[in-house]
């Protein structure tokens, strides 16, 4: 193969990174190769950077090498030290560290395999004379890939993070706001030139000294070092007045934030300081009620309050000042007035819109009604709004590790009966219908039951073998009238249910096709109930119905905990939020759209197409249960109560009440969480069905559960739900605590809504079963033989 000496461009998307909260967009990796001459090593790299998705260039000479990176300022550069007859490997290293570029680059020097029985070579020289490390001779791709990747992923991505970080110092050199940078000990490590020009001093005067060897002002409060000291060696934020003494000896207020920040190994590692003069400029700055404020601390020995003005009028942020020049004071005050207009425009979100209230109602409220009220601002700042926090966990681990499991992405800490299932299916192939007038008389019959809640889709996943979701998703599809919204005939349709089933796993005991046709028979049912019909109009129904079918395609049978502790590619994809239901919405509409035969979209116009996607993702997105409470406290308060207020209050016509109640479900906003609210009681409606599908569903969660432990353990990952340990798990209890914690109040609201007095019934005799059950001390799916 012959490689030409010229620029070899491989088209790939640009990747983006994070340090803090800085987003950093990079082009692609550009690596060049120094190599004399074309053979099988240079040859491997070359297909290595193909395979990485990286841009490579090929240089012959010390001087062109040169002359491409200063052009191009490659990231890693492959430096052929193996024969020194062509070019000296060390020269070249040297030539190119000389350039300014350079310090952002990996340079990588190829050596020679040495024999077995000689001694391995020093790399010392190699690092004097500037190389980053070396790499062994190996002409397999694969090997070449993995050094390339490795580095990507350590030395370049640190110097991505380095170039950021100069970005960042530029930003603060330039900063009109002093800022002072230091270490957990309170050595000074950074002052930028703004702290310079306050403070009288020379960075040079400062860096490397401790803060207590400064000179202190004599007003501020005695105790005003200690209460700042305990404030942020909590990790909490201080905000307040404090007196500074300058180098001339004059003392200067200002307002101060100072911020703690964590580094590694959750600890402390440097304090950031920003500090402005303090100024009452014709009453257009508010002072502070109290000296200093300690973020997310109320007691009165260490952090006082400002209880009584907007918060965000006395933000240093907001009131950045320039302490330049003799103008300051006019751009000062044109600047205030630019904040007051913003403070004053209609933008505003509704939270913020309620904690403005509370601000003011603040200002004439007595003591305790205004501590009060900081209790009520510090909830209402929280983003975990919806969630409820548990009494005592510790007494119910079962609770604990299910809400951990199913509520959080995050890291959780290393941890069964067997379960058998109770029908031992057979995997031979089944001839899938033509049309629905095709379908094998015995699972015909079957289905002329499914408008029915005690519908046993076991047994049609046994008579299809293993294949229910078809068979079922062309009746529904079919009574609903599908086709004719979607304008797609029925082979197009059976085509799609086919694909999408065919993308389940039927390896998985719980999520598999038979749990995604059970989802759909349970939004079918729910469609038909005579207010979710009257609430919703045919698109919600078609994008229901393809979201239940869907909502669960292609599930690995691991949780979302799972897929970010072990840092899959979908939890990588999808930055660990929302990773299946994400997963699961995308897949269906790239299977979807694929192939022409199975696109059920194909015929529908683009603004049709694009309501109905956006329905469906919303649906599929709202059977994740990180905002389980969000969504159920939602509907309650959106849609339950105002109609149970209609109920309750109306003086007028039965006709009247009626039309009340049909405006509060038929607005857009109460649509959406009418669909939210229905797959999600779709998608966990087990403990409502009748007990003997109900046990077989908890066993084969359990089961699905059990197998994720078991794989935790053996991988060393965070085991997320160590109650699901197969050898000590009681069945029971998990299923007490998943109606306890979550099915109940969701189904109370749903059935207040909808009707639903068999399902209710249905929960009531299984949650008395479970209960049983675990007051024989019973861990198992059945009782004992003999109990």
């Amino acid at each position: 193969m012959l490689l030409p000496s010229v620029e070899l461009h491989f088209k790939v998307s640009a990747t983006e990174e994070c340090v803090g909260p800085m987003k950093l967009t990079q082009e692609p990796i550009q690596v060049l190769l120094v190599f004399a001459k074309e053979d099988s090593q240079s040859d491997a790299l070359w297909w290595a950077c193909d395979r990485a998705g990286f841009r490579c260039n090929i240089a012959r000479t010390p001087e062109s090498a040169v002359e491409c990176f200063l052009d191009k300022h490659h990231e890693i550069i492959v430096i052929d030290g193996r024969n020194s007859r062509y070019f000296d490997p060390e020269s070249v290293c040297r030539l190119i560290r000389a350039t300014k570029p350079s310090e952002n680059t990996v340079i990588l020097a190829v050596v020679p395999q040495k024999p077995a029985d000689q001694e391995e070579p020093s790399v010392l020289p190699l690092l004097c004379a500037g190389f980053s490390r070396r790499f062994v001779e190996n002409s397999s791709v694969s090997a070449c890939y993995n050094e390339l990747i490795q580095i990507e992923h350590g030395e370049v991505r640190c110097q991505f993070k380095l170039r950021a970080c100069n970005s960042v110092f530029t930003a603060l050199e330039h900063c009109q706001e002093a800022v002072e940078i230091t270490s957990e000990d309170h050595i000074i490590q950074y002052v930028n030139p703004a702290f310079e020009r306050m403070m009288g001093y020379h960075k040079g005067e400062l860096i490397g000294k401790e803060l207590t060897e400064l000179p202190k002002s004599d007003k501020n409060r005695a105790d005003l070092l200690d209460t700042i000291n305990t404030c942020i060696n909590k990790g909490k934020e201080w905000q307040g007045i404090y007196y500074a003494r300058k180098k001339s000896g004059d003392s200067i207020q200002q307002n101060v934030k100072i911020t703690p920040v964590i580094g590694q190994g959750g600890k402390i590692r440097h304090f950031v300081a920003i500090k402005r003069p303090h100024i009452d400029n014709n009453n257009q700055v508010h002072k502070f009620n109290k000296e200093e404020r300690c973020s997310g601390e109320h007691s009165q020995s260490e952090c006082h309050s400002l209880r009584h003005r907007d918060r965000r009028k006395d933000s240093i942020d907001a009131r950045s000042i320039s302490s330049r020049g003799s103008d300051a004071s006019s751009l000062q005050n044109r600047r205030y007035s630019s904040v007051a207009r913003i403070h004053s425009m209609t933008i505003e979100a509704p939270i913020t819109k309620v904690i403005n209230i509370i601000n003011a109602a603040q200002e004439s409220s007595p003591v305790t009604v205004a501590e009060a009220l900081d209790r009520v601002l510090e909830i209402l700042r929280t983003t975990e709004l919806y969630s409820p926090q548990l009494a005592s966990k510790e007494d119910d681990p079962h609770t604990n590790d299910l809400v951990g499991g199913l509520m959080s992405d995050g890291l959780r800490r290393l941890s069964g009966n067997e379960y058998v299932f109770s029908k031992n299916m057979s995997q031979s192939q089944l001839a899938i219908p033509v049309t629905l007038n095709d379908v094998p008389p015995s699972i015909a019959e079957m289905l002329n039951d499914e408008e029915c809640w005690e519908f046993n889709i076991l047994e049609l996943e046994a008579a299809t073998h293993k294949r229910p979701l078809t068979y079922l998703g062309l009746k529904i599809f079919t009574s609903f009238g599908v086709c004719e919204f979607l304008n797609c005939s029925e082979a197009t349709l059976r085509s799609w249910l086919q694909l999408i089933e065919a993308s389940y796993h039927s390896s998985n005991s719980y999520h598999n096709s038979t749990h995604a046709a059970d989802v759909l028979h349970a939004t079918a049912y729910f469609l038909r109930k005579e207010r979710v019909k009257s609430s919703l109009d045919q698109l919600d129904e078609v994008a229901a119905l393809i979201a239940a079918t869907v909502h669960d395609v292609d599930h690995p049978g691991r949780t979302n905990s799972f897929l970010c502790n072990a840092s899959s590619e979908l939890a990588i994809l999808y930055n660990d939020t929302a990773v299946l239901e994400s997963h699961h919405a995308a897949l269906a509409f790239q299977l979807t759209v694929r192939d022409s035969k199975s696109n059920i979209f194909k015929n529908i116009d683009r603004n049709q197409f694009r309501n109905l996607r956006q329905a469906i993702i919303d649906m599929v997105l709202a059977t994740e249960m990180t905002r389980h409470f969000e969504h159920v406290s939602k509907f309650v308060n959106s849609i339950n109560k105002p109609m149970a207020a209609i109920e309750e209050t109306s003086t007028s016509s039965m006709n009247s009440d009626c039309e009340g109640q049909a405006n509060i479900r038929n607005s857009p906003e109460n649509r959406l969480l009418i669909k939210r609210m229905l797959i999600k009681c779709a998608d966990v409606a087990n403990p409502c069905r009748p007990l003997e599908l109900c046990i077989e569903w908890a066993g084969r969660i359990s089961e699905e559960y059990f197998a994720q432990t078991d794989e935790e353990k053996r991988q060393g990952l965070p085991v997320v739900m160590p109650v699901f340990d197969r050898n000590t798990c009681s069945i029971p209890k998990s299923q007490i605590s998943f109606i306890d914690y979550f099915i109940t109040d969701m189904f109370d609201a749903w059935d207040a809504f909808a009707s639903l007095p068999g399902l209710m019934e249905h929960l009531s005799e299984n949650y008395k079963y479970w209960k049983g059950l675990d007051e024989m001390k019973c861990k198992s799916l059945r009782p004992a033989p003999d109990s």
